[in-house]
């Protein structure tokens, strides 16, 4: 393997952590743009979704990246039939091309097969489309996906070289979700952009299953899935069987939850195997008939949105904020963390944002959970003295830990008690 892709995998450094800043910096400039145009794109609640499940998703990939790196790199020092050099230009051009159209054939299998539907649904599931839509990603696409990039390795591209053209082409998709940028003529039609990547995200009939490329449009043009956007028809986000969740667990395992439930219902096992690799909508003949499903009408479409009190939601973003910093925080230090404290900090990040989720849907037990993390939190810190695989911390940090939590728990109260109150004159 070669030095410095070992050291990305033993040490696990995540390029994320250096483009969230100006991940949060573009999300600005676009409220921003959305305001002065009297045209938001945005919802809090939608957002902090979005967000929440990028960073779980840069959480898990923690311990599932070197699986992935490892199965590409042994494939690669097996079976590469061609020695490509790591430091020759066309050797990077050529596998940033490669990389595109391994991808093409990822995504569109991703909206063509359901086991693949099930990991990708995760990315469709927003109801809007902003920036934040771009950092909405699956926590289990590392199951399969790994299988789709093996033609690289065989062919010889390095496996340093492939982790790298796999970043580009991540990092070129973020600016492409939004709905500020409007056609940009022949660029829409061979290269991805916000307009044919919108159709991408639509629920219209005539955007389902289209627009797959990366980067490129060639390969949705070679292979017949290419559709320009249409200005006159308004374009519908999301998905058909709507999540109506905020929580990031139900967002990623909702799917195979549903798959899960029709391989028991199916009545042979050829329908038992069908379910997970036909295209998403296919049910066995038995499940059907035990487990009928309206079907979907899109004139009936209504964005998911319930009403929150305005002072919990404002909760919700300060604590999602801080959340959002410890996940940082996290994804910065862990190659300096032993497994204990990687495994223990990473159950606090997903498991505070699976809580806080919960508590954007106005789940009453998720408030009283709430109390129990800020108790927790408090209590760890002043036993311990520091903070998860942290040197001891200063006595400003001490108090300002135990202030935001006592704080936090104080406000939690003032903004639950009208509520009950209120609920205990209704009745």
């Amino acid at each position: 393997m070669e030095p410095l892709l070992y050291v990305l995998v033993r040490t696990m450094l995540n390029p994320i952590v250096y483009a969230a800043p100006i991940f949060i910096i573009l999300i600005l400039l676009e409220l921003w743009v959305g305001w002065r145009r009297h045209a938001n794109t945005y919802t809090q609640t939608d957002t902090v979704s979005s967000i929440g499940l990028g960073v779980m998703s840069q959480v898990v990939e923690l311990f599932t990246k070197v699986v992935s790196i490892g199965i590409y790199s042994l494939a690669f020092h097996h079976l590469a039939l061609f020695d490509l050099p790591s430091n020759a230009w066309w050797v990077w051009a050529f596998a940033l091309l490669l990389y595109d159209f391994c991808y093409y054939w990822l995504h569109r299998m991703g909206h063509e097969v359901n086991i693949l539907w099930a990991a990708h649904v995760v990315h469709h599931s927003s109801e809007e489309y902003n920036l934040t839509t771009a950092l909405r990603q699956t926590s289990t696409g590392f199951l399969l996906s790994w299988l789709f990039y093996l033609p690289m390795a065989i062919i010889g591209v390095p496996p340093l070289v492939f982790v790298i053209v796999g970043l580009t082409n991540l990092l070129y998709q973020y600016w492409i979700h939004t709905q500020h940028i409007g056609s940009l003529g022949w660029f829409d039609r061979w290269f991805a952009s916000p307009a044919n990547h919108r159709v991408h995200h639509g629920q219209n009939d005539y955007c389902l299953d289209r627009n797959y490329g990366g980067m490129l449009m060639l390969w949705d043009h070679l292979f017949g899935s290419f559709v320009n956007e249409r200005p006159n028809e308004e374009i519908i986000y999301g998905i058909r069987g709507q999540l109506k969740s905020w929580n990031p667990l139900r967002a990623n395992l909702h799917v195979y939850t549903d798959l899960w439930r029709d391989c028991r219902l199916a009545d042979n096992w050829k329908d038992r195997l069908k379910v997970w690799l036909m295209h998403p909508g296919w049910r066995p003949a038995a499940a059907i008939a035990k487990a009928p499903k309206s079907a979907y009408d899109i004139t009936q479409f209504h964005k998911y949105d319930p009403p929150i009190p305005r002072w919990l939601a404002s909760y919700g973003l300060a604590q999602f904020s801080v959340l959002f910093l410890l996940g940082v925080h996290f994804l910065a230090i862990q190659p300096s963390l032993s497994s204990v404290d990687i495994a223990l900090y990473a159950v606090f990040v997903v498991g505070s944002l699976w809580l806080l989720g919960g508590m954007l849907e106005g789940w009453r037990p998720f408030i009283w959970m709430e109390y129990a993390r800020l108790t927790l939190v408090a209590m760890g810190t002043l036993a311990t003295g520091q903070w998860i695989g942290s040197p001891p911390l200063s006595l400003f940090w001490l108090g300002a830990v135990l202030t935001l939590c006592i704080v936090s728990a104080i406000v939690l109260v003032m903004i639950t008690r009208p509520a009950e109150a209120r609920s205990a004159q209704t009745a």
